[in-house]
């Protein structure tokens, strides 16, 4: 007896058991079919042990001989392994930053930097060791520093017209949409100057130096274009600049731009409205004239109900939410139990007294004595689950209730950029290594956000956070052939967790994307 292969019309290699008698062959046994290589070689040694089985004389020294054959050839080729590489993250990121455009920018660097941001950020130090460690690259510190610069002098450009170019290609040619907002970074340092000032800390760093980082995203959240100003800038004031300058450099046409109360201003209003550019922001309901209160206050409070009030040569589109209301309310009940224990003696220090929060629910005399207010309670009341939008669209109340709710996006982009990204708190002194920093996490997130886009598109349910987490116990292995003088890599998808993933390491996965 012995082991032939069989080819099928199916594709696939069936294993069977062969008999030779009297010039006739016999198919005595099937062991096993498969298309895999690895499979199929396994079924061949359990058809030879088969047959030793059968004839009652299995060859033990043929099956000794195999053995240390085997172990040979195990041990030749642990001994020729070059490198092992934790760069499953890299190989992933790698054909990201590509397809959207980037390795346009002929610097390895800002590659470098960019994948070593979302697979481990650090500071610029720890990075240098992280990426000879991980991906074998040799990168010194002092390179990286001169590329910020270089970055900050030559590149910021052409990296937001390739993100803005993609962006435009796959929401169909056309931006949209355009959603702005603002948060701080803050530095570990005690020293300010004309960039880094004290001012108001979304971060609650009020004692330390910050920047203000104002930052347009698209619809589903692509970053299009962002603006460091001073620590110290009132936020009102940013957004112009940032929306003027996007308008002008990318020639832009039909867009509406949308942003939240914050930044709703008389001013602002007026400049939206003189350079034609059409809007949606949060509006101030309760800072209106007592006649817009009042009617404002007389509409029934229904949910999905919208109610549409002329302001000027815009529209106030007023909505109510149960939701809203109760997180309201909530919110409120949580804020004056604080007040209660805070101020349970009457008493106040000067230094505690600010009019923001729940305070205003406090009444103050001789700036000593304190006491809870309950009418301006049951005033703030009558307020919850109210909420108000200024437009001059011709968007109906409810798309335009439906458009500024799209503002959660620049909110998540600001919570990767600090969190997974940790843009800040930040360790750059001068103006444009604090400038080239943050673009290479505009750059990281653009990263991100793309590979989001590819998992949901080809419907792979797993988050950007949990196929990197899994990415990065991937290895490649490289293995020296002495007698061909070439080395063989293999990337190795081992677990049930790394095969979950394993189409983002084929290549003919990414030319369909």
């Amino acid at each position: 007896m012995f082991v032939r292969k069989k080819k099928n019309r199916s594709g696939t290699t069936s294993v069977i058991v062969v008999n030779k008698s009297q010039g006739r062959f016999k198919e005595v046994k099937t062991i096993g079919v498969s298309d895999d290589e690895s499979q199929i070689e396994k079924y061949i040694n359990q058809a030879r042990q088969w047959i030793e089985i059968q004839s009652g004389t299995p060859d033990i020294f043929k099956q000794k001989a195999r053995e240390e054959e085997e172990k040979q050839v195990t041990e030749h080729l642990l001994s020729n392994i070059e490198n092992v590489l934790i760069n499953g993250t890299q190989l992933i990121l790698d054909k990201v930053f590509k397809i959207i455009g980037f390795d346009a920018i002929e610097d390895d660097i800002l590659r470098q930097l960019v994948i070593a941001r979302l697979g481990q950020p650090m500071s610029k130090s720890a990075t240098v060791d992280y990426l000879k460690s991980y991906f074998d690259e040799d990168l010194q510190l002092y390179k990286i520093y001169r590329y910020l610069d270089k970055l900050y002098n030559t590149q910021q450009e052409q990296i937001q017209q390739i993100s803005v170019e993609h962006t435009r290609k796959i929401l169909g040619g056309k931006i949209g949409l355009m959603f702005y907002d603002v948060t701080t970074l803050y530095f570990e340092s005690d020293y300010s100057d004309e960039l880094r000032e004290n001012g108001f800390s979304k971060d609650g760093k009020h004692s330390q130096p910050q920047v203000v980082l104002g930052l347009l995203v698209s619809k589903d959240g692509y970053p299009l274009s962002y603006s460091l100003f001073n620590g110290s800038q009132y936020e009102g004031r940013t957004m112009l600049p940032i929306v003027e300058d996007f308008v002008q450099r990318f020639n832009l046409e039909d867009f509406v731009v949308v942003a939240d109360s914050g930044l709703m201003s008389k001013s602002n209003i007026s400049l939206l409205q003189s350079g034609e550019y059409k809007y949606i922001v949060g509006a101030r309901i309760k800072n209106e004239t007592e006649v817009v209160k009042r009617k404002i206050l007389s509409l029934p409070k229904h949910d999905n109900e919208f109610h549409e009030l002329k302001k000027g040569d815009s529209r106030l589109i007023v909505s109510y939410s149960s939701v809203r209301a109760k997180k309201d309310k909530y919110n409120r009940d949580k804020g004056i139990k604080r007040l209660q224990k805070a101020y349970k003696t009457g008493n106040i220090t000067k230094e505690n007294i600010n009019k923001r929060g729940y305070n205003k629910f406090l009444e103050i005399s001789d700036n000593v004595k304190v006491v809870i207010n309950h009418e301006k309670i049951q005033e703030d009341e009558k307020w919850d689950g109210l909420k108000g939008y200024i437009t001059n669209t011709s968007l109906s109340a409810k798309d335009v209730y439906e458009q500024y709710n799209g503002l959660w996006v620049v909110e998540k982009a600001f919570r990767i950029t600090k969190g997974t990204l940790e843009i800040r708190p930040m360790f750059h002194f001068t103006p444009r290594r604090i400038e080239a920093h943050v673009c290479i996490c505009f750059v990281a997130y653009k990263v991100y956000k793309e590979l989001e886009r590819v998992l949901k598109t080809n419907k792979i349910n797993l988050s950007v956070d949990k196929v990197l987490n899994i990415a990065k116990t991937i290895t490649t292995i490289k293995v020296k052939l002495p007698i061909s003088d070439t080395t063989l890599t293999k990337t190795m998808l081992i677990t049930s967790r790394h095969k979950s993933i394993a189409m983002l390491f084929d290549d003919h996965f990414w030319k369909s994307i």
